[in-house]
């Protein structure tokens, strides 16, 4: 795999426009197309998610699908306001598998996620968050190591030098996937911890 091209910059348009051409992994080469963060570039909070889905992909934006309409309900109920955050994912580029005419979600392997460590590592010093929120075990472990584990030690603040308060949570896409009321209530009151 080749090196991401990420400039010397921290002006978040020109990441954005660099990171349009990116081939560091083979990602590229299925997605539709480079899905970078958006938000504020002085955000108090990041949000920071596995990667694009299905939907996103196809926008060019993070968090629009099914799961972004979860994650939207969220950051409502927690009085959070979405214009006021920075929203990425640790990998830039859709990886799936088709099943039919679906484009069906497969979860990045360590080599996709290490290609696109230098974009998000170059968002987050461009962005500088006081808080930054990992959502779900990819991302998570991406930034704080296999060891962590997002059942576990979710909801509570972790030692980095990411930020000065960093956490991780589910994922809003496995909020979709739960069966009760109240397994929602509980992955949706990590945002309100914020």
């Amino acid at each position: 795999m080749a090196a991401a091209p990420v400039p010397e910059t921290r002006n978040l348009p020109k990441l954005r426009d660099a990171a349009a051409g990116c081939k560091a992994c083979d990602l590229w080469k299925t997605g539709t197309q480079t899905v970078f963060g958006e938000g504020l570039k002085n955000a108090a909070i990041v949000f920071v998610g596995e990667q694009p889905g299905d939907k996103e992909d196809l926008a060019g934006k993070p968090f629009v699908g099914p799961a972004g309409r979860v994650f939207d309900q969220g950051l409502e109920a927690a009085g959070i306001d979405r214009r006021l955050a920075y929203v990425t994912n640790g990998v830039k580029h859709f990886k799936w598998e088709a099943r039919g005419k679906r484009r069906i979600h497969q979860k990045p392997n360590a080599a996709e996620l290490a290609a696109c460590r230098p974009w998000l590592d170059a968002e987050l010093e461009a962005v500088r968050p006081n808080v930054l929120v990992l959502m779900g075990a990819t991302a998570a472990q991406a930034l704080l190591g296999h060891q962590f584990r997002v059942t576990k030690d979710r909801g509570r603040p972790v030692d980095s030098d990411l930020a000065p308060h960093v956490l991780a949570t589910v994922h809003p896409s496995s909020i979709l996937r739960q069966r009760t009321d109240e397994e929602r209530s509980v992955a949706l009151a990590d945002l309100s911890r914020i």
